[in-house]
């Protein structure tokens, strides 16, 4: 299983800990049932969160008229709304909440370049709150294509999540391809797309980042 590179500091750091309460307990009690529990406990709870960190491999079909799920998830949200930091207009909201078992990578949606990028601090409610779009901890990329075609991406950090990694930047020239970046532990993204695309999921379906087709840009 390949590890994605956001896990290998923390994956280090949980490893040596856990090593050193084994060898703690075991130099404390010696081989007994409770240093054998002990052991057990903490190699399942370092599988499961270098589970977590797993970087699929995964062949990704480029097309510019496609917007392409940004992550793996739920979709919980399909919706027309006004989006107020940037785009200040009516769009469709399509939200994709992550759970601890998903893959937590997030990928580029759509070819082009990004015309802006910002990180809110803010705070930790639960991901699949609406009010988490925009109360909590969170960035904001927006990506304008070709065709002038303009969407705005929202990774959110949720009760868990403490930490959201971005590989973009203002002016970066981006391609479905490509990782936008990393949540780590549970959270949600938010895609805003125009209001005449032709949406492709509902609610309650299944998404696989650089996958699922979210929706396609209206053609002419």
């Amino acid at each position: 299983m390949k590890i994605h590179k956001a896990g290998y500091s923390l994956l280090s750091i949980i490893f040596i800990t856990l090593a050193i309460i084994n060898i703690i307990i075991f130099f404390t009690w010696g081989l007994c049932n409770y240093v054998y529990a002990v052991f057990a406990v903490t190699f399942i709870l370092f599988l499961l969160i270098l589970n977590f960190f797993r970087c699929p491999r995964r062949e990704i079909t480029i097309n510019d008229n496609n917007i392409i799920a940004p992550a793996d998830g739920k979709i919980v949200v399909i919706e027309k709304t006004k989006e107020e930091e940037y785009l200040h207009k009516e769009c469709i909201q399509i939200s994709i909440f992550m759970s601890v078992f998903n893959v937590h990578i997030n990928w580029i949606p759509i070819n082009g370049i990004v015309r802006f990028f910002k990180h809110h601090s803010g705070n930790f409610h639960a991901a699949f709150l609406p009010k988490s779009s925009t109360e909590n901890e969170r960035t904001t990329i927006v990506i304008e294509d070709k065709y002038n075609h303009t969407i705005l991406m929202r990774q959110i950090a949720g009760a868990l999540a403490r930490r959201i990694v971005t590989y973009v930047k203002e002016g970066d020239v981006v391609k479905q391809t490509e990782q936008a970046g990393f949540i780590k532990f549970g959270s949600r993204v938010d895609v805003f797309i125009p209001l005449d695309c032709d949406i492709k999921v509902k609610l309650g379906d299944k998404s696989i980042g650089s996958q699922t087709i979210l929706a396609t840009f209206k053609k002419g």
